[in-house]
């Protein structure tokens, strides 16, 4: 007889679906995240067929938030804030207000309360970390100033849109709402405090965990991470990441009362002051992208697609405040601080769409009775659409920077040449240092694909040696640099077709690629053999499978790190023991 397990059934028919939706979205070329929420929709109870157990997908969806928060700290860099400070928190804040304005303009039109409104406004002013980063990284902005100023204005969303999880509770009686059916505060309780001194308690709780993190914690889990580290053991360091983000945000939502989101929130963040904090990143990285993607089908099993139709022209609105208000309102602040078009375009398409807090604004907002099902539904609803449109809008942005660019270009250089028209020189002028061309133009040379801590050693031997070679690598500093010693270099991700035929690869006598990551690579390898079939390749590897993967895709000669230094070792070894049978 079949046992009954909803817990499996859940986590089985959430993943496997949204694994399906997931990559239906992708060939689409759209984020999946659109299909881990289509996946939920399926499974919830407002779409025929199976329906997974909504308690239990809750429960899931709470161990992603905490993960999702942790991973948010992770990639919290105080540094990178600081840097643009001038513009990002002015700016964000502005786009908050103008947002939550328009969220409680839309609510006053609707019939909801004045809570109902700021939830909702709230809401749909903080754009999705998974969508704008990755639009960023596709893109190579990272180290730009765009994408630097993209970056930290999410940091203060996130910092503000953290404060309201915390605040919320507490004014929530104030603000129409109730906390019926939620864990009430003892200390509070036991007190007898009025909300004036619940709102107080509230922020004396969330000081004493602040303090205690920065105190306490700044040494405790570096600490514990770096003694795990030091064991050898990788599966001991993999749950010592995931032990401390789960039991500092159990902990400070039972000891402190604080959101199970700000416990892993601190969490993360004080872990990333620490040198382990990229493999912690990377170690915690599988799990922490499951239980996401279940957040994410939760969130989606709670969304009435019939709502819609219902009521067509509230989502239509919210939509309209997601894509063209906080655009609009993002694209102003940043030309009011002088900064020019292009990077006000960026900055607006990266946050023309909502996502995870969001979506856990809109779950607590409900739990507190202060935004109606209904408004979730619009949240949802606005959230599907505007990812969905996210990749358009970059699309037209990067096109209208494209033609500004080429444009300018264009100026200067008529600009030059009516100068040197209306000048007589009888002395010839040292003409100006040419700009890199959009294409190389050398032929029988070296392609070298990324110039990191490998592709930068090859590079400097190539030098040397004085082989003509051309880069391409993802960081534009690094470009940057290379172009400054006279190297060809381009900037871009080389599994792009555009990118490889910048550095003429149809004419290259070889191919060196350097890059790490073994799919990219694969990427590059057909590619270039496709655009040349007689070029010389040569890759590198992590294991067999990957030495296989690229020798299968084209690569003539693919080296795996692992062999080469068990091949130095063994020769130094050898040497060794020949030195002393001489002796």
């Amino acid at each position: 007889m079949p046992h009954d397990t909803p817990l499996i059934a859940t986590i089985v028919a959430g993943l496997t679906l949204a694994f399906v939706f997931g990559a239906v979205a992708h060939r689409l070329k759209a984020p999946p995240l659109v299909g881990y929420l289509l996946a939920g929709v399926a499974v919830g109870p407002f779409t025929p067929g199976y329906v997974a157990d909504q308690a239990l997908a809750s429960e899931l969806a709470e161990i992603g938030v905490i993960l999702l928060m942790f991973g948010v700290g992770l990639h919290f860099s105080l540094k990178d804030l600081l840097s643009v400070r001038a513009i990002a928190v002015p700016g964000a804040i502005v786009q908050i207000a103008v947002a939550t304005l328009f969220g409680v303009l839309l609510a006053y039109v609707i019939g909801w309360p004045l809570g109902a409104g700021l939830v909702l406004g709230l809401a749909l002013s903080v754009a999705s970390t998974v969508v704008l980063l990755r639009a960023i990284q596709e893109r190579h902005l990272m180290d730009t100033d765009r994408g630097r100023i993209a970056v930290g204005w999410l940091i203060v969303e996130d910092l503000a849109m953290v404060m309201a999880l915390v605040l919320l509770p507490a004014l929530a009686p104030l603000l129409g709402g109730s906390t019926e059916g939620m864990a009430p505060d003892p200390v509070a309780a036991y007190l007898g405090l009025g909300l004036p001194g619940i709102l107080a308690l509230t922020l004396v709780k969330v000081a004493l965990f602040l303090v205690f993190m920065l105190v306490i914690g700044r040494r405790f889990i570096p600490w514990v991470l770096h003694w795990v580290a030091h064991t050898g053991s990788r599966e001991l360091f993999r749950l010592s990441v995931l032990a401390l983000a789960l039991s500092v945000a159990f902990g400070a939502a039972k000891l402190f009362g604080v959101s199970l989101a700000l416990g892993a929130f601190f969490a993360g963040m004080i872990l990333s002051e620490s040198a382990l904090s990229q493999r912690a990143a990377q170690e915690s990285l599988p799990l922490r992208d499951a239980f996401a993607v279940l957040f994410f089908v939760s969130v989606g099993m709670l969304f009435d697609p019939g709502s819609i139709v219902r009521d067509p022209w509230p989502m239509l609105a919210t939509v309209f405040i997601i894509i063209v208000v906080k655009s609009a309102a993002a694209y102003v602040i940043v030309r009011a601080f002088r900064h020019p078009a292009s990077t006000a375009l960026t900055i607006s398409a990266s946050l023309a769409q909502i996502g995870e807090f969001s979506f856990i604004l809109a779950e607590l907002g409900v739990a507190l009775k202060l935004l109606p099902s209904e408004g979730r539904d619009l949240i949802l609803a606005g959230a599907i659409i505007s990812i969905l449109l996210n990749p358009v809008i970059f699309a037209i942005v990067d096109r209208i920077n494209k033609r500004e660019e080429d444009e300018e270009e264009a100026a200067a250089a008529a600009s030059t040449a009516a100068d040197a028209a209306s000048r007589p020189a009888p002395v010839p002028a040292q003409p100006p240092p040419p700009k890199p061309p959009k294409r190389s133009e050398k032929t029988g040379h070296i392609v070298l694909v990324g110039y990191g801590r490998v592709g930068s050693l090859v590079g400097q031997d190539l030098l040397a040696s004085g082989e003509s070679f051309v880069a391409i690598e993802a960081s534009d500093d690094a470009v940057a640099l290379l172009q400054k010693s006279g190297v060809e270099a381009f900037s871009g991700n080389a599994a792009a077709g555009e990118v490889l035929k910048s550095a003429n690869i149809a004419q290259a006598a070889s191919v060196i690629i350097a890059i790490p990551e073994a799919f990219e690579a694969g990427q590059v390898v057909e590619q270039a053999r496709q655009a040349n079939p007689g070029i010389r390749i040569i890759a590198r590897a992590h294991s067999d499978d990957e030495v296989n993967h690229l020798t299968d895709l084209g690569a003539d000669t693919v080296i795996m790190g692992e062999r080469e230094i068990a091949r130095g070792m063994l020769e130094e070894f050898t040497s060794w023991r020949q030195k002393n049978r001489t002796q």
